[in-house]
């Protein structure tokens, strides 16, 4: 390298040597040459292009209608910070998402579609405590508990109903005996509730426990006269008096919160069958085909949905054209019946199936259910 302040010497040729954007010019020529080759390919394969807008069609179409299908307006305003808050550290919750993998096309028989094809229908439902309205208070207590039932939840068969209280640890095996006593508005001799229900239990446990109560009779009453429902106040008390059970909606005890959890039988089922071709994302296949699509609710920024986080949603792309009717003889003897009548036919979902779901509802429940048409099974020209 020469020295900083010696002159620069001409190339040994005698030529002047290149500037720097002259030295970079053969680089930006090949990047160039790649974005046009790449441009050439794609608007010289239509069946690429329209692939990739059924792709992006479907994402847009599957947002629209998971909120339809759930009856909500727009997506619930809860973060991963509030979901994390909420989120009940309870046994039933886990058991939910052990047992199912959420996956909708994990339903591989034939046979099968939801008698409503477009509603979700709930299986399970689980309601948290809130607080307590001030007519039943005295003094600002008890706080808790209150359970909301939307109308739609109490017009349907309540297979099974269960309340579930955490009661903290002891460190040696204790008799505790647990009440449930239902709340009503307070009167002039200050009385407000009548127990319900009365259980003696033998705690051992170090790291707390979670009680669960058989509920299904006293939410049968409630659903059949709602005005009854006020609440209830739940107590545990040990041998010394102590309150082992956690109903404080305070900090401190996020997780621990008593709950409800319903099991619900709503709509039954009814058969239909299929068929169709399926491709993969490589295939040179122009003709109406199922091809993989991976739904993230994640990148969507959808954290109220508790699981799955993912599924595989696939869609339909490709040509309907005549030479291809063969498979699909009804709709090409329309076809030649009335060649100029209809814009032909269109590559659309012929067989779809559902999903489970847990999710948070805009009342900041937990939801379990099944929501219809959300796997695009098979594909077909119609």
């Amino acid at each position: 390298m020469p020295p900083p302040h010696a002159p620069l010497l001409p190339p040994p040729s005698g030529r002047p040597l290149p500037s720097p954007l002259q030295r970079a010019l053969p680089a930006f020529k090949r990047f160039d040459t790649r974005e046009r080759r790449a441009r050439s390919e794609c608007f010289s394969c239509p069946v690429c292009l329209w692939r990739k807008h059924s792709k992006e069609m479907r994402l847009e179409s599957i947002k629209s209608q998971i909120l339809s299908k759930l009856r909500l307006k727009e997506a619930p305003n809860i973060t991963r910070e509030v979901v994390n808050q909420l989120l009940p550290k309870a046994p039933p919750l886990q058991q939910i998402l052990d047992l199912h993998d959420f996956q909708g096309d994990s339903f591989q028989h034939d046979d099968y579609l939801e008698e409503d094809e477009y509603h979700a229908t709930t299986e399970t439902v689980i309601s948290m405590a809130q607080e307590t309205d001030p007519v039943v208070q005295i003094e600002g207590n008890p706080h808790c508990c209150f359970f909301n039932f939307s109308p739609k939840i109490m017009f349907t068969k309540v297979v099974k109903a269960q309340l579930w209280v955490y009661l903290r640890p002891v460190q040696h095996t204790s008799t505790v005996y647990l009440q449930i006593l239902r709340l009503k508005p307070v009167t002039e001799d200050g009385s407000r509730h009548i127990r319900i229900r009365s259980l003696k239990i033998d705690l051992n446990s170090r790291i707390g426990h979670w009680q669960s109560i058989d509920f299904k009779h006293v939410l049968q009453n409630w659903f059949k006269q709602p005005q009854n429902n006020w609440g209830i106040e739940i107590n545990a008390f040990d041998p010394n008096g102590n309150d082992l059970a956690v109903t404080s909606l305070g900090p401190g005890a996020e997780g621990l919160h008593p709950f409800m959890e319903l099991r619900v039988l709503e709509n039954n089922k009814r058969s239909r069958r299929n068929l169709g071709l399926d491709c993969d994302e490589h295939s040179t296949e122009s003709r109406c085909c199922r091809y993989p699509l991976t739904v993230d609710f994640e990148a969507f920024g959808w954290d109220w949905i508790i699981a799955p986080k993912r599924y595989k949603a696939n869609y339909c792309s490709g040509q309907c054209e005549y030479m291809f009717m063969q498979k699909y003889p009804h709709t090409h003897l329309v076809q030649q019946a009335n060649p100029r009548g209809s814009a032909g036919p269109c590559c659309t979902p012929t067989k779809m199936s559902p999903i489970n779901m847990l999710y948070f509802n805009d009342k900041q429940q937990i939801i379990y259910g099944k929501i219809p048409g959300m796997v695009v099974d098979r594909c077909g020209c119609s």
